[in-house]
């Protein structure tokens, strides 16, 4: 199948936020007598965040605060975090214009739209993007196809035509089961989870993507 039309995750995949999510939940939590453990890596990583508020709740109910202020106090924390500390990922700018050479681009996030409209303005990256599309908007987060599809259909682009970027188990999850094309981009850490076998390509960096690889699987300017 010709792909057409490329959508891109965010955090961990052109902006190195993961880390800063991570930091974020263990200071908020941690205000609330969560103990999150030994996890060096967010087991909820992909995860939509009201989703992983939820996940902690259930392990270690608090009092005080609602699911909703705790949702909205790590959001303005990573949002900080990103504006201070963050930093784009190798190969990310250079990924993005390869891709709109090819085809729109849309981005496709579990992040919810104020926090990714924040992020994509500190890195001056709003305008690469057709659409934005966020899981908030979603009955169903990732490993759920809901978001691509969405960004998909925005598009006019089938799903089976369409390239997806995504460095989590749960968003090669959700682009295999939309039956589109996948690369993935997962860290060190993540690399040997067995969901990653699924994707069409395996990366280390954006800095790997080749041009002629893109070639091979996006229709000519000619046939589009």
């Amino acid at each position: 199948m010709t792909l057409r039309a490329t959508l891109f995750d965010m955090d961990g995949l052109l902006i190195d936020s993961e880390i800063l999510w991570h930091e974020a939940e263990i200071e908020i939590f941690s205000e609330l007598g969560v103990d999150l453990g030994d996890v060096n890596n967010r087991s909820t990583k992909g995860l939509f965040v009201r989703e992983v508020v939820e996940h902690w709740y259930a392990r270690s109910s608090w009092s005080g605060p609602s699911v909703d202020e705790v949702v909205d106090r790590l959001l303005a924390r990573v949002g900080d975090l990103v504006e201070t500390k963050g930093r784009l990922l190798p190969g990310a700018v250079r990924a993005l214009e390869l891709c709109a050479a090819r085809g729109p681009v849309a981005l496709a996030s579990s992040t919810p739209l104020a926090l990714i409209e924040r992020s994509l303005t500190h890195f001056e990256l709003a305008d690469r993007f057709v659409s934005l599309h966020s899981a908030e908007f979603e009955s169903f987060g990732k490993p759920h196809p809901a978001v691509f599809l969405s960004a998909a259909a925005a598009l006019a682009v089938a799903p089976s035509q369409c390239l997806v970027f995504e460095d989590s188990a749960a968003g090669v999850l959700a682009a295999k089961a939309g039956r589109m094309t996948v690369v993935a981009v997962p860290t060190p850490a993540d690399r040997a989870l067995p969901t990653f076998a699924i994707a069409d390509v395996v990366l280390r960096s954006l800095e790997e993507l080749r041009e002629d690889w893109l070639d091979e699987r996006f229709a000519s300017p000619s046939t589009r």
